[in-house]
C-alpha cells in the first residue's frame, strides 16, 4: 500500500521539491513529479537545473524517448505512461488517478489557503481509504 507523506507550510514549493528530489536521488530512488500546470512544470524544470551548483538531477518530461532511462520524470497529465513507480511528488492540487501504483507519494502543500484546503480534502480522502499517512510541518522552507 502506498505510503503518503504530507509536507505542509511550504513557502517555496519548487525549491522544496528540488531538495526532496535530491534526497530521493541520493537514495537511488526514481521520481515522477506531477503538476497540472504547464507553467509550474517549466519553472520546476528550470529549478532542477539551477537550484544547486553541486547537484545534477537528470530529468525529462513524461513521454520523452529517454524517460525510461531518466530517474526524474516531469508529468503534466496522467495520460502518458510513466516508466517509474517508486516515488510520486504531487504538485497538481488534486488526487492523482494512479497514485496507488507508487510505493510512496509526497503531497507538497504551500502556504496558500486554496492549496491548504485542497490538501485537507486529499488527506481525508486517503485517510478514509486506510492509506498510511504522515504529516510534516516545515519551518517555512
Amino acid at each position: 500500500m502506498t505510503q503518503i507523506d504530507f509536507h505542509t507550510n511550504i513557502s517555496d514549493k519548487f525549491l522544496y521539491t528540488c531538495r526532496l528530489v535530491r534526497k530521493a536521488r541520493m537514495a537511488q530512488r526514481q521520481i515522477v513529479i506531477l503538476s497540472s500546470n504547464a507553467e509550474d512544470l517549466a519553472t520546476l524544470d528550470q529549478a532542477l537545473w539551477t537550484f544547486s551548483e553541486h547537484d545534477f538531477l537528470p530529468h525529462v518530461r513524461a513521454g520523452d524517448p529517454l524517460a525510461a532511462q531518466t530517474p526524474v520524470i516531469l508529468a503534466a497529465d496522467e495520460e502518458t505512461e510513466w516508466p517509474h513507480h517508486q516515488i510520486l511528488v504531487n504538485l497538481s492540487g488534486r488526487t492523482p488517478l494512479h497514485f496507488a501504483r507508487f510505493e510512496r507519494m509526497f503531497e507538497i502543500i504551500s502556504l496558500a489557503e486554496e492549496d491548504k484546503a485542497g490538501g485537507r480534502e486529499r488527506y481525508r480522502f486517503y485517510q478514509q481509504r486506510g492509506y498510511p499517512l504522515t504529516h510534516f510541518v516545515a519551518d517555512n522552507v
